[in-house]
């Protein structure tokens, strides 16, 4: 269920400086929307933003780029954001199947993937965001030794993202199916959704995906 739509949404959206607007002309050039040559770390479905604003603020020496789709959620991400003194957060309000027309070979280093739609319908698999059609993509801008972070309370949705990495040969890591069995880890940033679930002892799954560089 997505937020209600306030009014005036969208002119804010289109006339806030913190989104990067015609994104596609600055693919390759992400360092100069930054003004610096710092670390692009990526987050796709950014929501109402609680995460990567916070990573923001945590990590003023990386660059941060919220994505998301809808109005209503990143309304509230860019109000939020607006509220804080970063000057690393920039937001694209875009549809994740375009991602390679706006980021060139190598140029974001992390990707982040916190409880994204499942998508329960066999026939929505590709519109998963950890499906082998998604991972595709963020190869062709992720660096080689670049890393995706997922987390999600759907233990399916989970189980297909895991069996999609592996078919395209990336490597699973620090995979858990209870990041918070002895409580918060200190580097672990929460977002809004996933203090929700916890209050309510939903287990969070996690995995990290690299490369595999066995050859």
């Amino acid at each position: 269920m997505h937020l209600r739509l306030k009014k005036g949404s969208y002119e804010y959206i289109d006339n806030s400086d913190l989104v990067v607007h015609q994104p596609k002309d600055w693919k390759g050039r992400w360092n100069e929307v930054f003004g610096n040559d710092r670390p692009v770390h990526l987050e796709v479905g950014s929501g109402r933003g609680s995460f990567i604003t916070q990573l923001a603020m945590l990590n003023p020496g990386i660059n941060y780029v919220a994505v998301e789709l809808y109005a209503s959620p990143m309304y509230r991400a860019i109000k939020r954001a607006e509220e804080t003194s970063c000057t690393n957060l920039r937001f694209l309000r875009m549809d994740a199947e375009f991602l390679p027309e706006v980021f060139d070979r190598d140029e974001v280093s992390r990707i982040y993937l916190n409880f994204s739609d499942p998508w329960p319908k066999t026939s929505k698999g590709n519109k998963r965001l950890t499906s082998s059609h998604y991972l595709q993509k963020y190869d062709l801008f992720l660096s080689e030794d670049g890393r995706i972070e997922f987390k999600t309370d759907n233990e399916p949705l989970f189980r297909f993202s895991l069996q999609e990495a592996e078919s395209q040969c990336w490597v699973c890591s620090e995979v858990t199916d209870d990041l918070h069995s002895g409580g918060n880890p200190e580097w672990n940033v929460m977002t809004d959704y996933e203090m929700a679930f916890v209050e309510k002892g939903v287990p969070i799954h996690r995995v990290v995906l690299t490369r595999d560089r066995s050859d």
